[in-house]
């Protein structure tokens, strides 16, 4: 293996994501504790063509985005009983466990064949709004997973928006519905 196929070489963390048992407790954690908002959210995620395990997938499930800094952390709640990474073993997390990383790459086969370099195994793969892709990967070790995103124009411009409002954020509206 060599340093340029290590996912390290993709990039850096852009985000923590989570998946609370108790959703409106983690806003609050976040918001009022740690101080981090507001939080953006998106009750039916935008995505499509989703395959877990390499099998169409049915999952609906929302997501709030925050910003610390340049760093995003999401919060996830799956709303239906499909199997997914957000309910399945051993990638199932909800008690305050980071559930996945993410990254951010220009181009996602490249990223693909850096995780299969490294003895990877892409779990969930699915399409984003405005035409970008994006894989979940377990590199092994039960160490949680690495979501890996080509995100579009469209999308960065939305992230930079969020980041913006945190820059401004006055500590009263934890959440913004989307």
């Amino acid at each position: 293996m060599t340093k340029n196929s290590l996912i390290s070489s993709i990039g850096p963390i852009r985000q923590l994501a989570f998946t609370p048992k108790d959703f409106d407790a983690a806003v609050r954690y976040w918001t009022q504790t740690m101080g981090i908002g507001p939080f953006f959210y998106i009750e039916n995620a935008p995505v499509s063509n989703v395959k877990f395990r390499g099998e169409p997938s049915n999952v609906k499930f929302g997501l709030a985005i925050a910003y610390w800094g340049d760093m995003q952390i999401e919060l996830v709640r799956q709303h239906n009983d499909a199997p997914s990474i957000y309910t399945e073993p051993p990638w199932c997390r909800t008690n305050g466990e980071l559930h996945h990383v993410c990254l951010f790459t220009d181009d996602i086969n490249k990223a693909i064949s850096a995780v299969h370099d490294g003895d990877g195994e892409v779990i969930v793969s699915l399409d984003l709004m405005g035409g970008g892709k994006a894989i979940y990967a377990d590199m092994g070790g039960g160490e949680g997973l690495v979501e890996i995103c080509e995100v579009s124009p469209q999308g960065m411009a939305g992230f930079e928006k969020m980041r913006q409002a945190a820059i401004d954020w006055d500590g009263k509206t934890a959440l913004i519905p989307v």
